[in-house]
Order: structure tokens, then sequence, then C-alpha cells
């Protein structure tokens, strides 16, 4: 049976819940723009994944993920059986176990980040393109 990798999407959003949990401002700006400019992740859902319990634009999968990730981050650990029972009903077990590293992974970059002072760089700003300026007044919408 081939192993089927854990969706992209569901990789970033739980690196962004634990970066938010931690607090780690170089990390959600990074995460920002790996999750946008790398993997096509659309910018809305980037920007809820620090208050993901009140948002309407994730799946069912997609907040226990985040909350797995979140439960995770926080210490001492909060998971419970019922959070993975949830999730082995949406995931295999190679899936489960690379989310679970991948979550592990995440708080290590995020707290070492945390302790040495990285702030935020402004990479979440080189991705969403500025408005586009209006068109001057009678001009012709493009070309004839």
């Amino acid at each position: 049976m081939a192993r089927i990798s854990l969706d992209r999407e569901l990789k970033d959003l739980a690196v962004m819940a634990v970066a938010a949990a931690i607090g780690c401002a170089w990390c959600m700006d990074f995460g920002f723009w790996d999750a946008m400019v790398n993997h096509a992740m659309p910018a809305e859902k980037i920007r809820e994944t620090a208050n993901w319990r009140g948002s309407k634009v994730f799946s069912e999968l997609e907040l226990l993920v985040m909350e797995y990730a979140e439960a995770m981050t926080a210490t001492p650990p909060r998971v419970t059986d019922a959070m993975v029972e949830a999730l082995r009903r949406h995931l295999n077990e190679a899936q489960l176990v690379e989310l679970t590293a991948i979550i592990a992974v995440e708080n290590l970059r995020s707290r070492i980040n945390s302790a040495l002072g990285l702030t935020a760089q402004g990479f979440k700003d080189r991705c969403e393109l500025p408005a586009a300026d209006p068109a001057p007044a009678g001009s012709s919408p493009g070309p004839r």
C-alpha cells in the first residue's frame, strides 16, 4: 500500500498554530510568506490561524489539526485520547505521525527563535500585491 503524505495545507496550518501559540513573530511572518508563496495557501486562512477557534474559514479536519497543534504546544501537553481519535477518523497512521512530527519540529523552531529574540522581518509584506492605482478620469479601461 502506498503511503499518502499529509496534505501540505494541513502542515502549514499546524506550523502556524504552533507559532501563534508560542508567540513567535518571526515564525508567523515567515510562515505566512512560505504558506502563501511556496504552497499557494489562501491568505484568508493564514490570517485566521491566530484566531482559528472563532473562524468560519476552516474545515472540521483543519480545526482538529490546529487544536492538536495547540494541545501539543502547551506545557505540559494537553493532548487527549479524544483528540487523537478524532484525527484518526480523517488521517491514517502515517499521516498522524507526520503531523505530530511537524508540530514537534515547529515547537523547537518557534521556541528557539523566540528565545533568541527574532522578530518579524517583513516576509508577509512581500506576499500581497498592492492595490492597483485607479485609472485617471476619462481614460479607457484597456488597450484599443
